[in-house]
């Protein structure tokens, strides 16, 4: 038998389980956080909303769930994003809800993504995309929810009466998923600010957790030539 026909039937191997592709939804995700750095208005909010939809899309594509189910999930995430698309071109309680929607729909990306990376035995450069992707979900999710809550509060989100926009939403969630706690802009309410702390802890633990296990289990292709010339 030859090397490579070993290797693609040797259980735990890449040829076994495919990485998936996360390139893909990595330029995706990088397009939506440019654009709410740098772009307003209110069709910005409903492109939002659409480019969170192909985020979660493309990580179901890539997942391991059984095709029926994908398929039901697929529906439900198409025809909930249609409603919110429209929602947020009306009053600021229907941009809150769609701003909750799309921080949900974020989150699940981010738990498709980590089940489809933590069940691979050997890391690849589709897994490292995987996990870069999963951790600006992870800020941009909360910035959605940050929003949400200016929005339904009927106040300011922030301390000192700041007003909120998606750019300093965002800056926010950034600077509290890195726990570099600039101090410029802090949450005024109880529910922001536990919101904010829950954030901190989950990039501590994704950063403990998956990146760590990426880096544990990295190997170039060099590698696996080597390796398989050792054992064959």
């Amino acid at each position: 038998m030859t090397r490579s026909a070993q290797r693609a039937i040797q259980p735990g191997s890449e040829s076994a389980v495919s990485p998936g592709r996360f390139d893909l939804l990595l330029i995706v995700m990088v397009s939506a956080y440019l654009l709410s750095a740098f772009t307003t208005g209110r069709w910005t909010g409903a492109l939002r909303v659409a480019l969170f939809t192909v985020v979660a899309l493309l990580a179901i594509r890539n997942s391991l769930l059984p095709r029926r189910t994908a398929g039901l999930i697929v529906t439900a995430v198409l025809a909930g994003s249609a409603v919110m698309i429209v929602l947020s071109f009306t009053t600021a309680t229907g941009r809150g809800v769609a701003n909750i929607w799309a921080g949900l729909v974020l989150l699940f990306a981010v738990v498709a993504i980590m089940y489809r990376v933590l069940s691979l035995t050997t890391v690849s450069m589709q897994s490292i995309y995987a996990a870069l992707s999963a951790y600006l979900i992870i800020g941009v999710a909360f910035a959605s929810f940050f929003a949400a809550i200016d929005y339904l509060n009927g106040g300011h989100f922030f301390a000192q009466n700041q007003p909120g926009s998606t750019q300093t939403f965002q800056y926010f969630s950034f600077t509290t998923l890195t726990t570099l706690g600039y101090g410029d802009f802090t949450a005024a309410g109880n529910f922001g600010r536990a919101l904010a702390t829950l954030e901190a802890a989950i990039a501590q633990i994704f950063l403990v957790t998956l990146v760590a296990f990426l880096v544990a289990r990295f190997r170039n292709p060099g590698d696996h030539e080597r390796s398989g010339s050792h054992t064959s």
